[in-house]
């Protein structure tokens, strides 16, 4: 009997140990759809924290540009936050003016914003 509580306690263990991560995608709030942000200037973009995984698999963030659907991941606009942080300050790079561009957040899973217009 004396071996039982160390067994089950080494189950127990092991059992969390190879519980799947939670994928984490917390919705961005900002840039919205009626969003106009111009070329130079500097934007938090932010997003919902508040109802986190338990379990996230990554939690080191990174923000990328996107017109028409086409990643700039060459190019991203921040890295190396937490995505637990709820928002990240960005440059808006040199691009051409137009309404199809999004930010897509990286870290546990990707997720994006609505399309939003940027100008010169």
């Amino acid at each position: 009997m004396m071996f039982v509580a160390p067994l089950v306690s080494l189950v127990l263990a092991a059992f969390v140990a190879a519980a799947p991560a939670d994928v984490y995608s917390p919705p961005i709030t900002y840039p919205t759809a009626s969003t106009v942000w111009e070329v130079g200037y500097s934007y938090n973009v932010t997003w919902d924290v508040s109802n986190p995984s338990k379990r996230i698999t990554n939690k080191i963030g990174m923000i990328v540009l996107a017109k028409g659907g086409v990643l700039n991941d060459e190019a991203p606009l921040a890295t190396g936050f937490s995505i637990l942080n709820g928002k990240q300050q960005i440059t808006v790079p040199d691009v051409t003016p137009g309404s199809d561009y999004s930010i897509v957040l990286f870290g546990d899973s990707g997720n994006s914003s609505p399309k939003f217009r940027i100008i010169a």
